[in-house]
């Protein structure tokens, strides 16, 4: 089949029509933002999705990624205020929020960035000492970020993060700060130790002392308690002195004669319990101890007299009376210790 001329011209048309379609439609993905460019100049910027430009007019100029991106920041020798030299290394989080000013104000994004951030490392680090750069390294971060992001601010990016991943000191100078720690250690267990035994020694005097006055107050407890048991004991022994004294002036002698017997059976048994006797020999036998007391009973009686005796009647008068009489009238004399002789 021939085609006529106006068949090819209208089928060039229908051809030249969809590549012009095809040339101005654009369909940028979820996270880019595309810069049109007319005649080399910048006028827009295209949105994620399906987009048209003019074909052969406009162009595409910057593809940007505007998702947060992860910058490494390489390992860099520090000199520290104190002029200790230590390598450090980090990350920065950054995102652009502006294709337009990230494309046309600065060539390079990423080493502009890799660039600023380097230097403010070592501006903010090299500002601090070694023990603060050490101990602070939250503070350090919050620095970079600040001080980065406000001189990337221009370019259109948005600085969300910096941080420092390591700070290595020579090797060196860590095995002194390890001396320096474990010093600095020993230093304080000794004055813990120290605290310690001036505590447990302030504790035991304590004790010390409240065991003593425990002790003083128990010892003068007892020292009264037993002044008052003498008291009470000399009161006894007066009371029943006066009682044997009251009997014996009524003519009771087996009174004077209990009495006596007591205070002698006391005085041997304290002989027999003395700590330097271990044998003790008594060339006596319980008839002489009796003999003893009816003795000390009959000149008891021939001192005191008899209850039959008048009361004016001079001990002599009394003496000369015959021994039958006086054997009469005696009674007599019960052995307290035999009990046979108490029905007699």
């Amino acid at each position: 089949m021939n085609l006529a001329g106006l068949d090819i011209v209208v089928i060039a048309l229908v051809l030249l029509v969809i590549l012009i379609l095809f040339a101005g439609i654009k369909t940028i993905p979820q996270g880019y933002q595309y810069t049109v460019e007319r005649f080399g100049r910048y006028t827009r910027t295209l949105e994620p999705g399906l987009n048209l430009i003019i074909p052969f007019i406009d162009r595409i100029g910057a593809k940007m990624n505007v998702m947060e991106q992860v910058l490494d920041i390489p390992t860099q020798e520090v000199i520290t205020r104190d002029n200790a030299s230590v390598a450090a290394d980090g990350v920065a989080f950054y995102q652009v929020l502006n294709p337009a000013q990230a494309a046309y104000q600065v060539a390079n994004l990423e080493n502009a960035i890799l660039n600023l951030t380097m230097t403010n490392i070592r501006s903010v680090m090299g500002s601090m000492d070694l023990d603060e750069l050490l101990s602070n390294r939250d503070v350090i971060n919050d620095k970079l970020l600040r001080v980065v992001d406000e001189a990337a601010n221009p370019w259109g990016i948005k600085i969300t993060r910096v941080e420092i991943k390591d700070i290595a000191p020579p090797k060196d100078l860590v095995d002194s700060m390890g001396r320096q720690m474990k010093a600095e250690r020993e230093k304080r267990a000794q004055v813990l130790e120290a605290e310690g035994a001036r505590n447990a020694q302030i504790l035991r005097a304590e004790g010390a002392k409240q065991s003593a006055i425990l002790e003083a107050e128990g010892q003068r407890e007892a020292a009264f308690r037993d002044a008052e048991a003498r008291e009470r004991l000399a009161e006894a022994e007066a009371k029943a002195t006066k009682m044997v004294s009251e009997a014996i002036a009524a003519g009771n002698v087996q009174a004077i004669n209990y009495f006596v017997a007591q205070k002698y059976t006391e005085a041997m048994a304290a002989i027999g319990k003395a700590p330097n006797s271990k044998i003790v020999l008594m060339p006596m036998e319980a008839s002489s101890l009796v003999g003893s007391l009816g003795g000390i009973g009959a000149i008891a009686k021939e001192v005191f007299g008899d209850g039959s005796a008048p009361a004016g009647t001079p001990a002599r008068a009394r003496q000369s009376t015959p021994a039958t009489t006086t054997t009469a009238s005696t009674p007599a004399f019960r052995n307290p210790f035999d009990p046979t002789s108490q029905g007699s």
